[in-house]
């Protein structure tokens, strides 16, 4: 198999088109038929800006894609593959003219052969040998399709993962799975790894061979140990078969295991031969066992092992789903950095590169398939589930990170048909749960939030929000135990709170005793999410502080510690993300729950989860950006620390606080807190930690402010050039007395007139042209050779309503162009200033 990635040289299109030909029939119109073409690289999607919009819905329609190959197949009859990482979420795959695939669902793989149409294509003189290529894409709603738009995420448009050229003989490998039955290891282990253990390995492989040839082919197995050495090598002859065929079982002597701490990979190429050429396939897989003990934790290689988990979405600030391989692999790297042992990937088939990561980082994975909310559709829609989950089976199948197969997610929630019956999504759930166990017998199944299907499936998530949705978080441990006791296995998926980068308060949320409390009181119902009506919750009445997401953090983990029953539970989700049923946001359009923002930038949740969770010493004073704290002069206020060293030292302005033992059952900061008085204006703020006999350090300085202010009723901007040339914007607000308002939270609105670009649509605290304040200010980026904005004298934001109080401006050169840039506050203040 030879291949190569097909990253540039393309053209996009946003908008549709009345056929294929109006993708090409712009070269003979010249001028004439102005179709604006854009040049792009590969991933791509055409979302990647606009679903962070906060003044228009995001645009779902058709995106076309064309470029023209270079098509060099060097086997004889050897077929030319188009491979498809993902794509969504409707493609059809044409070469020049003629439709030569289709592909319905925006996150499995699929392989268009265009073989005979590229022998075709390369005979159009014009094009000089090349391949004309375009690839239509739909993310048009349509209801008897998953996923459901009522979900919790975009619909991405585009081809937002890799798209190879691949090159195989007439007869080649389409997938090679690797079957490890370790019954042995799991009786060695249970009887203390008294005998030898042993584990086989079964391999297994499909052909791909679309004109039927009967040639006898030869195949070549061989295992590699996780060093590259050669452990084991199969011989096998013989003809052409059709479906999965088992080429050979090898014995391995005592393997070594898979682990979170330890993954160790093996791997097995499988070399097919023929008259038509040689190929091969090589997959890494790797030899552990698990079970979930009913009524009990879960185990990895007969050991207890408390899954430390957190969630991911395919989305990231400015690409939307289109990230790289290396983006990929730096938050993958983020995630198991913040101690992560295990991820839910939410809530579809993602990236193989994701999955091929998890298998090195040591991360265990839950995997589902899309069938996410809405209710349940007709034959159409039902067999789109089968096909996905069977899709996402068969290519994840050689992953030894995966252990659970989702089959859905908050299938309770009906909104997509005018029908909802309880008993035909049972026995759905139950058609999916075998069709399962039949595809892979090694693995369990699992679903989310849906009390009438929990006794279908092997492992069940109920919806425990305490402390956000519903209840409280001291009530945490009691929900869980209840939720435990009701089923066989209980896995804790979703747990966390919105928050606001860099807002932070001196006094979390205090309406604890207004929230409805009991048993199942910290169940989530449909609507909680909501910002308006029902019982009161903190999500709808707390602050949405990362003051207060590090309090509820600090308490789940310091509980989870203790509760030597829990299989595990993942806090949702490490990166804030795009959402189009959250318009009311901070950041309209944004679920805010992530430990890092949308860009990676790390928030001071991810210190929290380090501290619990990591081994390597670290240590770190909350409060970095919190640039002002405030209060009376002699007012005690706490310093907090987070560590997962036994002790630490705190030091003020070069004094020291003391030395305080860390102990996780002490609450907040597992006892790392310091109760003292600031001096007004300038606080320096250093800790030293001591673990194992390694010392780290962290220190930050803040501005202690012990004037009062008032209502907030003027807004300030001021400019900062940065280093790449860009200039940084911050709007804060004062009182009338020109006090500064860290309090303050209104919503903010940047635009800007004349030359220049903002840097907006990113859904970041810096990088989103409508955000509330955070403690009273709120920034963005400016670009100020970006292009052209709105002509001067255009305003370049739509007006909230409201006077205009006060206005900075500033000369400019008569030969420079001016950029003017505002910040207008809903209903209170607008600012300008000439950058």
């Amino acid at each position: 198999m030879l291949g190569q990635r097909l990253i540039q040289n393309w053209e996009h299109y946003c908008g549709s088109l009345g056929g294929v030909w109006e993708v090409w029939r712009g070269e003979k119109l010249q001028n004439h038929y102005n179709v604006p073409w854009k040049e792009t690289e590969l991933p791509h999607s055409y979302n990647a800006l606009d679903t962070m919009d906060p003044d228009n819905k995001y645009y779902q329609g058709q995106g076309w894609y064309r470029t023209k190959l270079e098509v060099n197949n060097p086997y004889p009859r050897g077929r030319t593959l188009l491979h498809f990482e993902g794509a969504g979420q409707r493609s059809n795959v044409y070469v020049y003219t003629q439709q030569v695939g289709e592909h319905l669902g925006g996150y499995d793989e699929f392989t268009i052969d265009i073989t005979e149409a590229t022998a075709q294509a390369q005979t159009i003189e014009r094009y000089d040998g090349k391949v004309p290529v375009a690839v239509m894409c739909d993310n048009t709603r349509e209801l008897e399709t998953i996923p459901s738009d009522a979900n919790d995420f975009h619909l991405y448009g585009g081809v937002y993962r890799y798209l190879n050229l691949v090159y195989v003989p007439a007869v080649s490998l389409e997938h090679v799975h690797i079957e490890t039955n370790t019954s042995n290891l799991q009786e060695t282990a249970e009887a203390g790894f008294h005998s030898k253990p042993t584990c086989s390995v079964k391999v297994r492989a499909a052909l791909y061979n679309p004109e039927l040839l009967s040639d006898n082919v030869q195949l070549t197995i061989q295992l590699k140990d996780h060093t590259g050495k050669v452990i084991a090598v199969s011989n096998v002859s013989c003809m052409p078969w059709e479906g999965d065929k088992e080429l050979t079982v090898i014995e391995l002597d005592s393997p070594q295991l898979w682990s979170t701490d330890r993954p160790v990979l093996y791997s097995c190429t499988v070399a097919l031969s023929s008259v038509y050429g040689e190929t091969a396939v090589k997959e890494k897989f790797g030899v552990r066992f698990f079970a979930f003990i009913k009524q009990g934790p879960f185990k990895l290689n007969g050991e207890r092992l408390l899954l430390r988990g957190t969630h991911r979405h395919e989305d990231h600030a400015g690409v939307g789903p289109a990230m790289t391989e290396a983006m990929i692999r730096e938050e993958m790297l983020l995630i198991k950095s913040m101690g992560a042992n295990f991820i839910r990937l939410g809530h579809y088939q993602q990236s193989r590169i994701v999955l091929n990561l998890c298998d090195e980082l040591g991360i265990l994975v839950w995997e589902e398939i899309p069938w996410c909310r809405g209710g349940l559709g007709g034959e159409a829609y039902r067999q789109q589930c089968r096909d996905m989950l069977s899709a996402m089976i068969s290519q994840h199948y050689n992953h030894p990170s995966i252990i659970l197969w989702g089959l859905g997610n908050e299938n309770d929630w009906e909104c997509d048909f005018d029908y909802f019956d309880q008993e035909q999504i049972r026995g759905f759930m139950k058609q999916l749960h075998d069709l399962s166990h039949q595809l892979d017998e090694g693995r369990l199944t699992a679903i989310r939030r849906c009390e009438f299907c929990k006794d279908i499936i092997d492992v069940y998530s109920p919806s425990i929000w305490a402390g956000w949705y519903r209840g409280i978080y001291t009530d945490y441990e009691g929900s869980c135990r209840t939720a435990f006791e009701q089923v066989d296995t209980f896995f804790h998926m979703e747990w966390g709170a919105d928050n606001l980068a860099t807002r932070h308060v001196e006094q979390t949320y205090t309406g604890f005793a207004y929230i409805p409390r009991g048993d199942g009181a910290a169940e989530e119902r449909d609507g909680d999410y909501l910002l308006t009506g029902g019982d009161s919750r903190v999500s709808r009445d707390g602050d949405w502080s990362e003051t207060y997401f590090c309090e509820m953090i600090d308490w789940y983990l310091k509980c989870q510690e203790g509760m030597d029953w829990l299989t595990g539970a993942a806090q949702w989700s490490f990166k804030d993300f795009a959402t189009p049923v959250r318009p009311d946001s901070p950041i309209p359009y944004l679920n805010m729950k992530g430990v890092v923002e949308r860009d990676w930038t790390k928030k001071e949740a991810f210190y929290v989860f380090q501290s619990y969770w990591t081994k390597d010493p670290m240590v770190r004073i909350y409060g970095h950006t919190m640039p002002v704290r405030w209060g009376t002069q002699e007012e005690l206020k706490c310093l907090k620390v987070y560590s997962n060293c036994s002790k630490a030292e705190l030091f003020l302005n070069g004094v020291s606080l003391g030395v305080r033992q860390r102990d996780s059952n002490d609450f907040p900061c597992a006892g790392l807190r310091w109760h003292t008085s600031f001096n007004p204006g300038i606080n320096h703020v250093q800790v030293i930690a001591e673990k194992d006999d390694i010392i780290v350090k962290d220190e930050l300085v803040f501005n202690y402010q012990t004037e009062s202010w008032g209502e907030p009723t003027e807004l300030k901007l001021t400019t900062e050039k940065q280093d790449d040339g860009r200039i940084y914007v911050e709007a804060r607000m004062f009182d009338e007395k020109g006090v500064f308002c860290p309090n303050a939270a209104h919503f903010v609105r940047f635009g800007l007139c004349g030359d220049g670009r903002l840097l907006d649509g990113l859904g970041t605290i810096h990088g989103s042209r409508l955000v509330q304040l955070a403690s009273g200010h709120a920034g963005i980026y400016v670009d100020p050779q970006g292009g052209r904005q709105a002509a001067i004298g255009e305003t370049a934001f739509v007006s909230a309503g409201g006077p205009s109080i006060a206005a900075v401006k500033a000369s400019t050169h008569a030969y420079k162009p001016v950029s003017v840039l505002s910040a207008k506050c809903e209903g209170m203040a607008t600012a300008f200033i000439n950058i």
